[in-house]
């Protein structure tokens, strides 16, 4: 257990060097967490496609409930009631309708991309599964983050400390190094000219 947490340890350090030589390079000295955040990554991890899916699944159901309602009240109507009701619910239905298809293409692509990245990461689904849950790669990406947030801030304290020290030992050697030198004064006045002459 040591051995491999010794091995995890030095590797997270090499990751984070490495990942920290070149935000430095990127960004200066305003260095960012690399990573999503640890908590991010744990609210991933309770998401279910099936979830959202139902949820659109009812959201259209109760669209069309709407619109039936809506044509409902149009029959029962007089024409000088009906008006602004029918164009604002007509143009509500419109946009719920398009809204309700842009949620269903961004599902469907968003996972489209989890399961390319799934794939691109070699994760195969569990046994009895059709395909990996966000569960299962989040909740290890969650573990990973937390860690390496660990190691980035102990690593940036260190880095920190080093800085400083760095600049004190600057601050020392310019004070040993006088930035200025005080010559002698010389008199030039009457003092010197009467005390020269005697």
């Amino acid at each position: 257990m040591s051995k491999a947490v010794t091995i995890a340890e030095a590797f997270c350090h090499t990751l984070f060097h490495i990942i920290f030589e070149i935000l430095m390079r990127m960004l200066g000295e305003q260095c960012v967490f690399p990573l999503p955040e640890p908590q991010d990554l744990f609210q991933a991890s309770h998401m279910k496609f099936e979830d959202f899916q139902k949820d659109l699944r009812k959201l259209k159901k109760d669209l069309k409930a709407c619109e039936v309602e809506a044509e409902k009240v149009y029959q029962v109507s007089s024409k000088e009631h009906m008006q602004p009701f029918k164009e604002n619910m007509e143009q509500f239905i419109i946009q719920a309708k398009i809204d309700q298809e842009a949620e269903e293409n961004s599902l469907a692509e968003t996972h489209k991309c989890f399961l390319e990245t799934v794939a691109y990461f070699f994760m195969k689904p569990k046994l009895g599964e059709k395909e990996v849950s966000p569960n299962v790669f989040f909740s290890i990406w969650h573990e990973f983050s937390s860690d390496f947030k660990d190691f980035w801030k102990k690593e940036n304290k260190l880095i920190l400390q080093e800085r400083v020290k760095e600049a004190e030992e600057v601050c020392r050697q310019k004070k040993g190094k006088s930035l200025y030198k005080i010559k002698p004064r010389h008199d030039s006045g009457i003092k010197a000219k009467i005390s020269m002459k005697t």
